[in-house]
């Protein structure tokens, strides 16, 4: 089995990631640093004390995630939940890797890009249309489809029954954001779109689709982010060699 260096790796992932396409906020890259060999890489989509324990039983050198620490706007100071997690890896030398907006947004195993795989969508263009590494994707069905089979495709793929608003009317042209992208839905309606995924609901947000007529589905955070860390992970053992185990810690939301 293949090792590489702690920043080598991280070197690596920057490259493929390009987090300068994108406004983040949070640190992108190596979050923990930890020992300076990497074969055994933990990926999950959170960094949170059950992934971190897991990986620890594992003897990982390392963890990459979707969803990692230091926030914009939360507390700098390294205390009690947030002081355990780090705690932990330190005491373990596990290196910590995140990489959020760069990786919902990538075009070959980003978070959109495989849900859209999941799901049988075609991707044509981004839904901002200003914007060059759009968070936000457009697509289609090859077949309209209808809410109640969109509905079972979701919950069969995702292992996850969505909520929803049922517009009553075929679906052919779909918009989606992973995660907590619910606030896409007002540029979908803007762009007369017949249908918005996204991973969680707002209130306002279904009223928004039953005013407007749009078909939606808040298929889960949690559920819709499982599919680009993993295909990361995929990628890094199949280029680099490296030993890579996807560990899905469940979260309902």
């Amino acid at each position: 089995m293949a090792s590489l260096n702690n920043k080598k790796l991280e070197n690596i992932l920057t490259e493929f990631m390009q987090p300068h396409r994108v406004r983040d906020f949070t640190v992108n890259g190596m979050q923990v640093q930890g020992k300076d060999t990497v074969t055994k890489v933990i990926t999950g989509v959170t960094a949170s004390q059950a992934l971190i324990d897991a990986a620890v039983a594992q003897q990982a050198d390392a963890i990459l995630v979707h969803h990692g620490y230091f926030w914009k706007n939360e507390s700098p100071a390294i205390t009690g939940i947030k002081y355990n997690r780090i705690k932990t890896l330190i005491k373990n030398d596990i290196n910590l890797y995140a990489y959020h907006l760069p990786l919902d947004i990538h075009p070959e195993l980003g978070n959109n890009v495989e849900l859209a795989k999941l799901l049988g969508i075609t991707v044509r263009r981004g839904l901002e249309p200003w914007d060059k590494a759009s968070v936000a994707l457009v697509g289609k069905f090859e077949e309209s489809i209808s809410t109640a089979e969109l509905t079972q495709r979701i919950e069969t793929q995702l292992n996850r029954a969505p909520l929803v608003v049922d517009a009553g009317k075929p679906i052919k042209s779909v918009a989606w954001c992973t995660g907590g992208g619910q606030s896409y839905i007002e540029l979908a309606i803007e762009q007369g779109i017949d249908a918005f995924i996204s991973g969680e609901a707002s209130e306002q947000t279904i009223h928004l689709a039953r005013e407007a007529g749009m078909s939606f589905f808040a298929a889960g955070h949690h559920a819709t982010e499982r599919y680009g860390i993993k295909a990361l992970g995929e990628w890094l053992a199949q280029e680099k060699g490296l030993d890579v185990t996807f560990i899905d810690i469940d979260n309902p939301v």
